[in-house]
């Protein structure tokens, strides 16, 4: 009995300094005078608590309202076991990411190029080496390259309408007719490849691609750890990307570098620049761009190369079809929005010799003003994340914030703030007309994020989405059904902003 009463005792004191320790993290803001997020943390998921069965734009848009109605410009919170801040302040926003970027230009996302190739990519890559990437590759998104594309995508649109006009008699899911729009254009513009899941939807790229966004028991363990315990996690070789999406990119980059090498195959897509920084370590010269004369020749290497074509499939693929999905959720809901988006949509073509160019689609001014609508009330990332390189002290306060604390920006939660959006939760495009938008601080529209480390992409995405709604607004008209969703509840398993639910609208040809 002596003995199993040491053993007993020795666990018990063990359990205890585990609870103790775990308690004090979350003590952290309190000890140190900070105002925080009310409700006591959960003792491991800490303020997370809730993030299987709730969507963190929720969780975070109940702290963010909570720590405005008390007049805080940040407060902190419990991300796991780790303190991390959540901005309130617009004007803290814009410290944060333009005017101190020097000390916040890190993401604090986990990358590991040896063990986790593929997460080695310029969303997630920190300080020297995101800034000799960024150097590479924010040329190949420049206007000028975007026109280039913008044939190819339009290739796309019209496999799409073509797939409408055969289906169009019936109500359709149209968030996956969208995805599957999405995973074309990437397919082809990212490798070349013609994916053609608009007629076959069972295939390798489509289902590796929303594997990328599955969000299940295992990986959020595994998010929360190398949350928790960065530099460890580094060390022991933990990955986020699952072994067979990594594996199934790698092989399909190979396989179509090898071939466009070996048969000097030209295309006007992102793989062709890909290979001209990876063989001459510089971009050729585009009309137009006066920015691409810049040449800096390191070369880059296949892993690299293979890591932003990843990145270019996850920041494109559902994002865009998720941004066109609730764009027609909202139009098939506000119908007068509707007509009269497509009556601007037929002028300006008209106005344009009847050719669609990529001004014409990109210059629209309804057409962006109903695009920003949608990503104001649908952020495709809810929350913007930086971590300082140093210990900082906030602006107008004592209050010193240590290395690489967790600073969140809601973006979702500051777009739906009533403060700066009226009757936030009602779709009105006209909050974008140029006078409104002089009227709000221009950092309360963060769809892309916003600095040195704004959407590279940006472009790219805005184009394929704009191009895909002018193709089927111009063809077919959009109403609600019976079985469309009331209101969207976003996914929890989805780290991007998506619908639980899908999106049955009526379709009739016009």
């Amino acid at each position: 009995m002596g003995l199993l009463s040491y053993v007993s005792s020795a666990f018990i004191f063990v359990v205890s300094i585990g609870y103790l320790y775990m308690r004090s993290r979350h003590n952290f803001w309190r000890n140190r005078g900070i105002p925080y997020a009310r409700g006591k943390p959960h003792l491991i998921m800490g303020h997370m608590e809730h993030l299987k069965t709730k969507h963190a734009a929720y969780i975070n848009q109940e702290i963010y309202q909570d720590l405005k109605a008390r007049g805080e410009a940040f407060g902190g919170m419990s991300v796991f076991l780790s303190p991390g801040l959540i901005v309130v302040d617009p004007e803290l926003v814009k410290t944060i990411l333009v005017k101190d970027f020097n000390v916040y230009h890190d993401r604090g996302i986990h990358n590991d190029a040896e063990s986790d190739p593929l997460s080695a990519n310029l969303f997630t890559l920190d300080g020297q080496e995101w800034r000799v990437l960024h150097e590479k590759f924010s040329p190949t998104f420049t206007t000028g390259r975007m026109k280039q594309m913008f044939g190819t995508i339009q290739q796309v649109t019209e496999e799409l309408l073509e797939y409408m006009n055969e289906n169009c008699h019936r109500e359709m899911e149209m968030k996956d007719v969208l995805a599957r729009f999405t995973t074309d254009v990437i397919g082809t513009c990212a490798f070349g490849i013609e994916c053609n899941s608009l007629k076959n939807s069972d295939l390798d790229f489509r289902k590796f691609g929303n594997k990328v966004f599955e969000h299940n028991t295992t990986l959020l363990v595994k998010f929360m750890f190398v949350t928790m315990f960065k530099n460890m996690a580094k060390r022991i070789g933990v990955k986020l990307i699952d072994s067979s999406v990594e594996r199934f990119f790698l092989q399909v980059v190979r396989d179509t570098v090898q071939y466009r090498e070996m048969n000097n195959v030209q295309r006007n897509d992102f793989m062709n620049l890909l290979l001209q920084i990876k063989n001459k370590g510089y971009l050729e010269e585009c009309d137009g761009d006066a920015s691409d004369t810049v040449k800096n020749e390191t070369r880059i290497t296949l892993n690299e190369l293979a890591a932003q074509v990843f990145v270019f499939i996850v920041a494109g693929y559902e994002t865009s079809s998720s941004t066109m999905n609730f764009c027609l959720y909202e139009l098939a809901k506000n119908p007068n929005i509707q007509e009269r988006l497509r009556e601007e949509i037929e002028r300006s073509i008209k106005d344009n010799a009847g050719q669609l160019t990529y001004e014409m689609v990109m210059n629209n001014p309804y057409l962006n003003n109903v695009v920003n609508e949608t990503l104001r009330k649908y952020p495709p990332i809810e929350a913007l994340s930086r971590v300082p390189n140093c210990d900082v002290t906030m602006p107008g306060t004592n209050h010193l914030i240590p290395k690489n604390t967790l600073i969140q920006i809601p973006v979702y939660a500051i777009q739906r703030d009533p403060e700066y959006y009226p009757d936030p939760d009602q779709f009105n495009p006209d909050r974008f007309l140029p006078e409104a938008v002089k009227q709000r601080h221009p950092y309360v529209f963060l769809p892309f994020g916003e600095g040195p480390r704004v959407c590279v992409g940006m472009r790219f995405g805005m184009m394929q989405v704009k191009l895909g709604l002018i193709t089927l607004l111009r063809n077919f008209r959009f109403s609600a059904t019976s079985t469309t969703p009331s209101e969207i509840v976003f996914d929890p398993k989805s780290f991007i902003l998506s619908p639980a639910s899908g999106n049955c609208l009526k379709v009739d040809k016009i």
